[in-house]
């Protein structure tokens, strides 16, 4: 199932290490009509097919919104797809390979346009603004570049934007290099590549340069300058002289007119520039202290605000005039000595105190960007848009982008709400509770192309209590999980959605890993939707599942309820009960339940177990599904009593596999039906049930 691997995966300040993974299975090709050539890259025919598309697509994560009603954040936005609009440029995609333009798209498939070539959205409804996610390639010794992009509406006057991936294109083995020459990262890590550790390996291995390149994406918005119609037509046109450009999608929008607050400690009384210029850091400070003061708000209006490091926070509201508006964005600065927690730089980011001294208390931030300047990733770093220990606080209408995590809070702390923010183009989590958050809310929050978890509560030294992850929806995170919880007790995630994870993680992961505490109490899954999830897990070479549940340090015990949700297309299994190898007989999974699941579409079975231990199934219904229903491996001892792990059929269990339903009489309780490594079968697209 698995080797043991030198550098074991440890978790520090900006989330876990993980080892890169390429996916050597090539999933949607047959599907998608297009071959594969060797190394797995997808090739599609140019142009054209998307040109006769008479009526605007309207997505969510690449879907039917009908899919998905109910289901994660509700943005002010309206999500189109590349692939759906008129264009000449070329259709890429639809691919899951791993390291590829495909497989980070959103819906795994984008635009590709040369110079002269473009892409035509018809907007939906009313707009003044949008957002173009996108990818240019990276300077050929790393750095990145930047190139042009003309945006027109309905023919008329040309606008430029400049688009970079200056924050895109890392390379190598964790925690990454922005060198696509350098040589391997970790030779004393096992490579799957060589199927060694290289510095044991004479011949020593030669590796392919760049080495597992990913993070191909960013995005960027503008506002148009006045207000458009439905029906009218935004084109992306690439320029002479550009570089080649690809279009993932573009969002479009009403943005309401900038919030102005008069009876507050404007910051620009204080000394702030808002042409960005001069550093606002001290301003704002001041600012701060005098709305503590005199029991006023902070308000921060329209313009660009030049800060380098932290603004600290405590007992103080912040109010911007709206995220379009209001940008907070700084540089990040080398410290001349690591800090105390170890710490080499600093940046934009508006910090509560340390948990140690305390922490911060009524504290609330809204209206405005954080925009930072992180382009590697080193976890001792503090350079986080929202960082410290927040009580009795909320984080609500932020936009934050270029920071190493959106939102990494410090406990324990208690009573945080965060709400409504939007966090892109991270380089690790997007937000995470991390030890002992207690009574804590992340709801209504969108979050696309984070380097690591998208959402995670971590229980390192001191679990996270009665948390809820609700209504939130988080696009391809490229390394990890959507959705990740780490121990704890009584917390719930509810109502999310969940799309395209690109490597080494799934849509929801339940882990006993990082040092955390164990579950206790219980843990509720209720009413998710996942889409394309379950990613490739390079060094145990399997396929994971939409939703993965892994033993790796303790049991997990706890009470776990997985009811009323929603696993479509998912790339290999819905559901995966695992342990790691060596550890396959210490530690086991049992207690969980699931129930009024549905399940369209499996590369692979409905099921996955690899551990000891059991759970229950009711009215659990799948369509599509690859191979036989439950691939039941246990925990790899192969005992002539059966698997050891035990699945309990409560009713309701209809619909399925390749051998009739899924959950078939002959499988019951514990039928070894062990393979390894099934093939995958891609299914249809997911439909209304």
């Amino acid at each position: 199932m698995s080797r043991s691997i030198t550098g074991a995966a440890t978790r520090q300040s900006g989330g876990p290490r993980r080892r890169a993974a390429v996916v050597v299975a090539s999933l949607t090709a047959a599907a998608a009509g297009f071959s594969m050539l060797a190394g797995g890259t997808a090739v599609a025919g140019t142009g054209h097919g998307a040109a006769a598309t008479a009526q605007p697509a309207v997505t969510r994560a690449a879907l039917d919104p009908s899919l998905v009603a109910g289901r994660g954040a509700n943005v002010g936005f309206a999500e189109q797809e590349a692939e759906h609009a008129a264009t000449n440029g070329t259709v890429i995609g639809p691919g899951r390979d791993a390291y590829t333009l495909p497989a980070e798209a959103s819906g795994r498939s984008a635009v590709t346009l040369k110079p002269g070539q473009y892409v035509e959205f018809t907007l939906p409804a009313t707009t003044n603004a949008i957002n173009v996610r996108y990818s240019i390639p990276d300077a050929p010794n790393g750095g990145g570049i930047t190139s042009p992009l003309n945006v027109t509406v309905n023919g008329g006057a040309k606008r430029a934007i400049t688009l970079t991936s200056q924050y895109a294109w890392l390379y190598n083995l964790y925690p990454f290099s922005n060198d696509p020459n350098g040589d391997i990262l970790h030779p004393d890590y096992w490579v799957t590549e060589c199927g060694c550790v290289p510095q044991d390996t004479t011949p020593a291995p030669v590796f392919a340069k760049p080495f597992r390149p990913n993070h191909f994406y960013d995005e960027q918005r503008l506002l148009l300058g006045r207000t458009y119609r439905a029906g009218d037509k935004v084109r992306l046109t690439v320029p002479a002289g550009a570089a080649t450009t690809t279009i993932d999608l573009l969002d479009s929008q009403r943005v309401a007119p900038p919030k102005i607050d008069l009876i507050a400690a404007n910051v620009l009384a204080f000394g702030a520039d808002p042409t960005g210029r001069r550093d606002s850091a001290d301003a704002i400070d001041r600012a701060i202290a005098f709305a503590r003061l005199t029991h006023l708000k902070v308000y921060i209006p329209p313009g660009t605000y030049q800060v380098n490091r932290h603004i600290i926070v405590d007992n103080v509201t912040i109010e911007g005039a709206g995220s379009w508006y209001t940008v907070i964005k700084g540089h990040q600065v080398s410290l001349s000595t690591p800090a105390a927690d170890g710490s080499v730089h600093t940046g934009v980011g508006f910090y509560g105190k340390d948990a140690s001294a305390g922490g911060s208390s009524n504290v609330h931030l809204s209206g405005f960007t954080i925009q930072g300047d992180v382009r590697e990733r080193i976890d001792t770093d503090q350079v986080n848009g929202i960082g410290g220990a927040l009580s009795n606080s909320t984080v609500d209408g932020l936009y934050i982008q270029h920071t190493k995590v959106g939102i990494w809070l410090d406990g324990p702390l208690d009573n945080l709400k965060i709400t409504g923010n939007e966090i892109v183009d991270q380089i690790a989590d997007g937000i995470n509770f991390h030890t002992g958050v207690t009574n804590s809310a992340i709801s209504g929050n969108f979050i696309r192309n984070t380097g690591d978890d998208g959402l995670a509560l971590w229980s390192e030294k001191t679990e996270d209590a009665n948390n809820t992850i609700d209504h939130n929806t988080v696009q391809t995170p490229v390394l990890a999980n959507g959705i990740a919880v780490y121990g704890g007790t009584d917390n719930t995630v509810s109502n999310n959605l969940v799309a395209d994870p690109i490597r080494e993680g799934s849509a929801i992961q339940v882990g006993s890993r990082f040092g955390s505490e164990a579950f206790t109490g219980h843990l509720w899954i209720t009413g998710n939707t996942t889409a394309r999830a379950g990613t490739y897990e390079l060094n145990w070479n399997i396929g994971l599942g939409a939703i993965w549940f892994y033993a790796l340090e303790k049991n997990i015990d706890a009470d776990i309820q997985v009811t009323g949700d929603t696993f479509l297309d998912s790339t290999y299994n819905a559901i995966m009960l695992v342990s790691d190898f060596p550890v396959k007989d210490l530690y086991s999974i049992t207690n969980v339940h699931f129930t009024d699941i549905k399940v369209d579409g499996t590369g692979t079975s409905v099921l996955s177990a690899r551990v000891a231990g059991g759970a229950t199934f009711q009215n659990v219904d799948a369509r599509n599904v690859g191979a036989v229903g439950v691939n039941n491996c246990g925990s790899f001892d192969f005992t002539p009593a059966g698997s050891e792990f035990t699945v309990t059929d409560l009713g309701g269990n209809d619909g399925g596999g390749t051998t009739g339903d899924w959950l078939a009489p002959w499988e019951l309780p514990n039928t070894i039906t062990c393979d390894d490594r099934p093939p995958v079968v891609v299914p249809p697209a997911p439909t209304q049930w």
